[in-house]
């Protein structure tokens, strides 16, 4: 559980870094250009849709996981906009809360 919680925080530091890069040489216009590459139906289009695909996944396990509560709603969609930092850090949060029990992790408390 250690190895994988480094991963976590080597994955939030990373994209951190790299966001912060290019940000600074390219601006904030994300949308534009990650939606304008699904419109043009090129390669860097359909990576761009199945990686959409897999941030709502993301969000719809946090939203299940917490049991379609209000809070965990409102995470499911910080899950979709945050990426893997947001998910890293959520899944930081939730294995100090299951104690390394990767079974409740997964499912959620009160679902052992």
């Amino acid at each position: 559980m250690n190895a994988f919680r480094i991963y976590l925080v080597v994955v939030v530091l990373v994209i951190a870094v790299y966001t912060g890069l290019v940000i600074a040489d390219h601006g904030w216009n994300l949308f534009s250009v990650f939606f304008g590459d699904m419109a043009k139906l090129s390669w860097p289009g359909q990576f761009n849709l199945d990686f959409m695909f897999m941030l709502l996944f993301s969000g719809f396990w946090i939203a299940w996981r917490q049991q379609f509560s209000p809070a965990g709603v409102a995470l499911g969609v910080l899950g979709v906009f945050g990426g893997a930092p947001m998910l890293s850090v959520y899944l930081l949060v939730a294995s100090a809360k299951a104690k390394g029990d990767v079974k409740e992790l997964l499912l959620g408390p009160g679902r052992v």
